[in-house]
């Protein structure tokens, strides 16, 4: 039986060694962490959003990015020292502006995709996720935003999302509890949010009990392709048929070892959860999922008594540390919008968005046999995962015996 190494146990990692195992591979998966999704999978906007599926590649977000390095509350943040690697990244994001449109497109269908392999997952394995079909409300607060929206809703649609417009009295009755002006505003039903921490530690839990290896806490020190295998060392060799990356930020390092190039940038995201504590926050935020155009903040309900608000982008290479005064926008944000919500018990957090420059993931075959990649999901990694970990089980191709998943669906049901 063929035996791949997943190296990454976050949600790419996790879904990729579902689906090899699902294919009739051998699967062990390797992390420097001692549990699975405790970097950028750990408590992430919650969204599944296909209606979030836009790349950055804009002249108009570069030239408003531009504008939010004079704010220190924006939604943007670039530490000034430069790097070789942040500047060879931004001049290729810039180069892929002429790509905008069909990677917005592709995206889009990619989102549509994942979900029904989201669903299999799920259910084969029986997890519970504080999973909701709750959609996901796009709001406005100015025309020339909402204008823009339209502008985007036409290429979401191309991707073959509905996406129905709002006035701004049917998304105050979609969300009572919204304060501040709308000028209108865009659902889509089909969307929903989920803990990605509690699927992704669920699932490898799962895999666990079906065979699947986990070396956790086992950092990886070197990979190298050899005699027509891979060999991965941790605190000793070991030989495998086959490795697929999906390391998030470090993927870039260790495929330098395995001699391909895959630029990916660390852009860090915040994100606060609201412990709901008393009647009236909970009964304050909100169950429909957000997003605010303006401040470029996202928000899920997850369960009765979290609320998740997260946002922002910090160039500041492999720091992750967590800022008070990148924090801060969050906090002001909930208080000023949702009053009624108390941010008493809030509990902030930072990740590592693995960011290719044509914000699309790099899913398939490396230089040399047996390497793989799935990797690059950038702040769409929780949407696109079921996705692309079925496309790279397809360009790894069969093992010797599919397995057979249909006894657990049928018992979980």
């Amino acid at each position: 039986m063929p035996h791949y190494a997943v190296l990454g146990a976050g949600i790419t990692g996790i879904t990729t060694a579902y689906s090899l195992l699902k294919r009739g591979h051998e699967v062990t998966v390797f992390d420097r962490q001692r549990y699975a999704a405790m970097e950028t999978s750990f408590a992430n906007g919650g969204q599944l959003s296909a209606s979030n599926a836009e790349v950055w590649n804009r002249w108009a977000t570069v030239l408003k990015g531009t504008k939010w390095l004079l704010k220190p509350d924006a939604p943007l943040s670039v530490n000034p020292k430069p790097s070789w690697h942040k500047l060879s990244w931004m001049a290729e994001f810039l180069g892929q502006i002429r790509n905008y449109e069909a990677n917005t497109i592709a995206t889009t269908r990619m989102a549509i995709a994942a979900r029904a392999g989201l669903k299999e997952m799920a259910e084969t394995a029986g997890i519970d996720f504080d999973f909701s079909p709750a959609s996901i409300v796009h709001f406005y607060q100015t025309e020339k935003d909402f204008a823009d929206g339209r502008r985007v809703n036409k290429l979401l649609a191309q991707g073959g999302l509905t996406r129905d417009e709002l006035s701004p009295e049917e998304v105050r009755a979609l969300v009572p509890q919204l304060t501040g002006p709308l000028t209108g505003g865009f659902v889509t039903r089909s969307d929903s949010t989920g803990d990605i921490h509690k699927f992704t530690f669920g699932m490898a839990e799962w895999l666990e009990g079906q065979g699947v290896r986990f070396r956790m806490g086992h950092p990886v020190t070197d990979v190298a392709a050899k005699d027509g295998g891979v060999i991965v060392t941790t605190d000793e060799a070991h030989r495998f048929d086959g490795v697929v990356v999906c390391a998030g930020v470090g993927s870039r390092e260790i495929a330098a070892k395995l001699g391909d190039r895959v630029n990916i940038y660390p852009v860090k995201g915040y994100s606060i959860t609201v412990n709901l504590r008393d009647a009236q926050s909970r009964a304050a935020a909100p169950h429909v999922s957000l997003l605010d155009d303006n401040a470029k903040i996202v928000t899920s309900r997850l369960g009765e008594d979290r609320f998740r608000v997260a946002g922002t982008a910090e160039f500041n290479g492999y720091n992750r540390d967590i800022r008070a005064d990148r924090v801060k926008p969050l906090v002001d944000w909930v208080e000023r919008l949702f009053p009624g919500v108390s941010t008493e018990h809030c509990v902030p957090w930072a990740g590592l968005r693995p960011m290719l420059p044509n914000m699309m993931p790099k899913v398939g075959p490396g230089r040399a046999p047996g390497v793989f990649y799935n990797t690059g999901h950038g702040h769409l990694g929780w949407t696109l995962s079921a996705a692309t970990a079925e496309a790279l089980g397809e360009a790894v191709g069969e093992g010797p015996l599919r397995r057979d998943f249909s006894a657990a669906l049928v018992q979980a049901a």
